[in-house]
């Protein structure tokens, strides 16, 4: 919709008054200049009333808590490096002899697992973040809604603690797994309240 005042707007009709949202259809003529003189102020959503929202909250909460333990991985890499003594880039043993290069620029399996499990959790977290937001705006129950966040942060923590420590599978494979049900049951609920094509 575009705005544009150019005449003298009257008074908001009395069904407007003390109305929380700063958003209405133009659906009645009469409407029309009330909407379009508010409508710079027009917003999709109160912020205040959405940081109120307990299903955005946990939301919020869980979403920093699995991207936290993403961003632990990165430093986890480049413990299992130094202590490993495995580098990828000469710049990284730059002033080392030529000797202690070649030693040192190579591969190492717990490297090389730590970063498999990084790449895991790119795969994983980043879907979970962008279906888990929509999940959040669709107004779902808030026990359901805890059930899918707890069971993605859980499966997400076990996930990297059977990758690092080499747990047997098929522990690994089913946390994996379990995360990807719980981003699937969300993407569910967001095409079945929001279907739009």
């Amino acid at each position: 919709m575009y705005c544009a005042v150019t005449v003298p707007v009257p008074p908001p009709p009395e069904e407007f008054l003390g109305h929380k949202s700063a958003c209405f259809h133009a659906t009645d003529s009469f409407r029309a200049p009330f909407l379009q003189s508010h409508h710079r102020t027009c917003k999709p959503a109160d912020m205040a009333q959405l940081m109120e929202n307990e299903v955005f909250m946990a939301f919020a909460t869980y979403a920093a808590i699995v991207i936290l333990k993403m961003m632990l991985m990165a430093p986890m890499t480049a413990y299992y490096r130094l202590t490993r003594g495995a580098f990828s880039n000469e710049e990284d043993v730059g002033r080392k002899s030529e000797e202690e290069k070649k030693k040192l620029l190579r591969s190492h399996p717990d490297v090389e697992r730590v970063r498999r499990c990084h790449q895991n959790d790119l795969e994983n977290i980043i879907p979970f973040v962008v279906v888990g937001l929509l999940y959040a705006l669709t107004e779902p129950e808030l026990s359901a809604a805890l059930l899918h966040f707890r069971l993605f942060a859980g499966s997400r923590i076990f996930h990297t603690f059977a990758y690092v420590a080499a747990l047997p599978q098929p522990s690994r494979g089913l946390s994996w797994m379990l995360g990807m049900l719980v981003t699937f049951s969300m993407a569910y609920r967001v095409l079945s309240t929001v279907l739009f094509l």
